[in-house]
């Protein structure tokens, strides 16, 4: 399961990335705080 959480943080804060770069800022900051939230090194939601 921790596993899981982290390649979905992974995949949510790589995503937030791309946004940014595509100058997407409001839809980037979102996915990149959403991924911290879900990562298991950050304030995980499932815990």
């Amino acid at each position: 399961m921790e596993f899981i959480l982290w390649l979905l943080a992974v995949i949510l804060v790589v995503s937030g990335v791309v946004a940014l770069v595509r100058r997407q800022f409001l839809w980037g900051i979102v996915l990149i705080v959403v991924g911290l939230l879900v990562g298991p090194g950050g304030v995980s939601i499932f815990t």
